[in-house]
């Protein structure tokens, strides 16, 4: 008889897990956050090339399921909790279900769980304050180093990713034992694969590591800083956690402009067309809050299933679920 109706991970670990919610709650609560709650399943969706929201269909007659208005369950809280903030909250935090398309395999599963937080007034540099802080209290680490996207990978894969250009990105791969194949010529096919295979698996090893300063065509949420009369480039006001390896954390000084987003809206749609996926819609209540007036803050989003894959020192997602997709 199959044994698949029980949990995979152990029922020490779903002690462990709700240990770990409960220090979460504390340190925001202490912070002097407000928990809130938004609608997981909502007729808007984050529009990004590579994150593919499961759709609903909302039928009104249950004869016919799949006749009905088309809903997202939701690739995280954002929007939700920045029209919160356009009514007025100043500091809020949530921990929630989210739900991805496609993503199942030792770091992902397409449910999970997450925690994301927003704090008006937040520059960029509290922002990166604040998700150290917070991984410090969580499982008791050291603080962060903080390290920019182009001194990681000059670090690490011995190459300047915002001058390289294929032919240089393609050998930095194959310095660091990487093959290369004689068609794979797409620069930011090649910049991820550095990044992926060569730079994110030594961040965060002695002790966790934020990564910002991304380049400005991975801003996806986050505020672009122009490039300066110094020489550096413009680049997206972004930050990753880091921890022995494990990207746990993606955080934003966030984007403000209606305008600006309407905009790579567009081009996030026309990337997916290109890639043969479906469309999301670029109209949005984020859009029509934002044009309302969205004020200066910073926010982030969490992986709680991988912070206590971290803690538990488990090595893989499965382990730390009651019921992966596998079981669900």
């Amino acid at each position: 008889m199959s044994s698949d109706f029980l949990p995979s991970c152990s029922l020490d670990m779903l002690h462990q897990r709700a240990e770990l919610l409960r220090r979460l709650r504390r340190f925001f609560d202490s912070h002097g956050f407000v928990e809130v709650e938004t609608p997981t399943l909502s007729r808007d969706s984050v529009i990004d090339e590579h994150l593919d929201p499961l759709r609903v269909t909302l039928f009104q007659d249950a004869r016919e399921p799949d006749q009905g208005e088309p809903f997202y369950l939701q690739t995280s809280p954002e929007f939700g909790m920045k029209r919160l903030l356009v009514a007025g909250a100043t500091a809020i935090y949530q921990i929630t279900r989210a739900y991805r398309g496609g993503e199942a395999g030792p770091l992902h599963n397409p449910e999970f769980t997450m925690l994301e937080w927003y704090r008006v007034g937040d520059d960029y540099e509290d922002g990166r304050r604040l998700l150290s802080n917070l991984a410090s209290a969580a499982i008791g680490c050291d603080d962060a180093e903080q390290i920019t996207f182009r001194e990681a990978f000059q670090r690490h894969a011995q190459v300047d990713p915002f001058t390289a250009d294929v032919p240089q990105l393609g050998a930095a791969l194959q310095a660091n034992g990487k093959e290369v194949a004689a068609n794979e010529q797409d620069r930011a096919v090649l910049l991820d694969r550095l990044l992926t295979e060569c730079v994110e698996p030594k961040l965060g090893q002695e002790r966790p590591t934020i990564l910002y300063d991304y380049p400005a065509n991975q801003s996806a949420l986050a505020q672009v800083r122009p490039a300066d009369d110094q020489g550096n480039p413009a680049v997206a006001e972004r930050f990753e956690l880091y921890i022995r390896g494990v990207e746990l954390a993606n955080g934003y000084h966030e984007l403000l402009d209606p305008a600006v987003l309407i905009e790579r809206n567009r081009q996030n749609n026309a990337r997916r067309a290109g890639a043969g996926k479906y469309q999301l819609p670029e109209q949005s209540r984020l859009v029509a809050a934002m044009q309302h007036g969205l004020p200066a803050c910073s926010g982030c989003a969490l992986g709680v299933d991988r912070l206590l894959l971290i803690a538990a020192n488990a090595t893989s997602i499965q382990q730390v679920l009651a019921f992966p997709i596998e079981r669900a």
